[in-house]
């Protein structure tokens, strides 16, 4: 086992001082593209082609979607990884030909209805935490909602990046959203963004150094690189293992459906708060099932606590996995909940903070972590509590470093 996190550790100070100059050129049918944008995803490095369509970009040894951009052209999502990395790349761009979406676009009414929308887009995507506060759309009006009705979906589409400036953070953040969708109680979204500093005075630069090292500190990401340093007790993370299983005292979906339609089949006044001890008719036993409709359909229980850290990844052929079974509870305790968590939801009443918990839901696992220790998969967890509540307002670039 410690000859295992030797090897770990080796391989991220090593990274550290390793970087890679990754080049190339972006050309249409008609030859080499000025102006297009070329970027790591979710960092802040990025340039534009020059006349002749070349490119250069210096980057730290890792796994990066590097994103090609044109506007009028389709976006091009390389998978780079430094490690493989050979000889100059060469991307065509093909022109965008579906205009669609921006016919749909240019129609938006900007009425109550799409203000709305635009206020349930920004409290789903950007937070509501203290420091996303600061995190401000530049351009909504690119924004277009569809709201199903019938089924309870909410969808936004974009006719060009949306630009996003965040006083908080000091970023200015280029974000080419892909999907937004909001599916009832299921938020997702996927895009691609690049980071550029805001310039400011001593005391702001101060002031973003000081909120930067707060929205790292706790986060997924802050706990992924302890995974890799072997340091995740020591700063501050302690592991839990849950089953999440079905909730015995919840009846089954088809008992409850068959309970509704007796009773709105039934000719008979029906009395919720009627007592019954024992259901002597079918009536009774409808209005007992329908009275544990709101109780929750899953149950979670603890059955591993303080968890080692070392359990919970593994290494195979050179390349760090998270590799764990059934579901992780991962409690931060050098800050507590915000207000704005505590009192996130309708029914919520305040009580004295608690240490921060998430968890870590696994959709596909094991799931890679780079040498950097960031996901190469995201989409294969997903998370509940703290950092669900911990929305893109929060988030840093990928090349970010935390200094104290």
């Amino acid at each position: 086992m410690k000859n295992r996190f030797f090897f770990i550790l080796f391989f991220i100070q090593f990274s550290i001082f390793a970087q890679v100059t990754i080049s190339g050129i972006v050309a249409d049918k008609n030859g080499p593209l000025e102006g297009a944008a070329v970027y790591f995803n979710n960092t802040m490095l990025g340039t534009t082609t020059d006349s002749e369509g070349k490119f250069s970009i210096t980057v730290k040894e890792g796994v990066y979607d590097l994103v090609v951009s044109y506007l009028g052209y389709k976006k091009i999502i390389y998978s780079l990884n430094t490690s493989t990395y050979k000889k100059s790349l060469v991307f065509k761009l093909e022109e965008e030909q579906n205009t669609l979406d921006e016919v749909i676009i240019s129609k938006t009414v900007y009425n109550d209805e799409w203000k709305y929308n635009l206020e349930v887009f920004k409290r789903e995507f950007i937070g509501r935490t203290e420091i996303a506060v600061g995190c401000k759309i530049i351009n909504p009006e690119v924004l277009h909602f569809n709201f199903d009705a019938k089924n309870n979906v909410l969808t936004a589409i974009v006719r060009k990046p949306l630009e996003i400036k965040h006083e908080s953070l000091g970023y200015k953040i280029i974000y080419e959203l892909e999907d937004f969708t909001i599916n009832k109680n299921m938020v997702s979204y996927l895009g691609y963004s690049r980071y550029e500093n805001l310039k400011g005075s001593k005391r702001k630069q101060l002031l973003w150094k000081k909120n930067r090292l707060i929205a790292y500190n706790g986060s997924f990401t802050h706990f992924y690189q302890t995974l890799l340093k072997n340091t995740t007790y020591q700063e501050g993370f302690i592991i839990h293992q849950f089953k999440r299983v079905p909730n015995p005292q919840r009846p089954s979906e088809e008992a409850i459906k068959k309970a509704r339609e007796f009773v709105r089949l039934s000719n008979n006044p029906i009395d919720f708060s009627k007592k019954i001890e024992e259901p002597k008719t079918t009536l009774d036993s409808s209005i007992v099932i329908l009275r544990k409709v709101n109780l929750p359909k899953s149950i979670d229980y603890l059955y591993k606590s303080s968890v080692p850290s070392d359990s919970i990844i593994s290494l195979k052929n050179g390349v760090v996995y998270l590799d764990f079974e059934n579901n992780l509870s991962i409690v931060y305790t050098k800050e507590k909940e915000e207000k704005g968590y505590i009192l996130r939801n309708s029914f919520s009443k305040m009580r004295a903070p608690l240490a921060q918990t998430s968890s870590i839901i696994p959709i596909k696992i094991p799931t890679i972590l780079d040498k950097n220790g960031f996901m190469t998969s995201p989409l294969d967890v997903f998370y509940e509590g703290y950092w669900y509540y911990e929305k893109f307002g929060n988030s840093l670039p990928m090349d970010y470093e935390p200094i104290e």
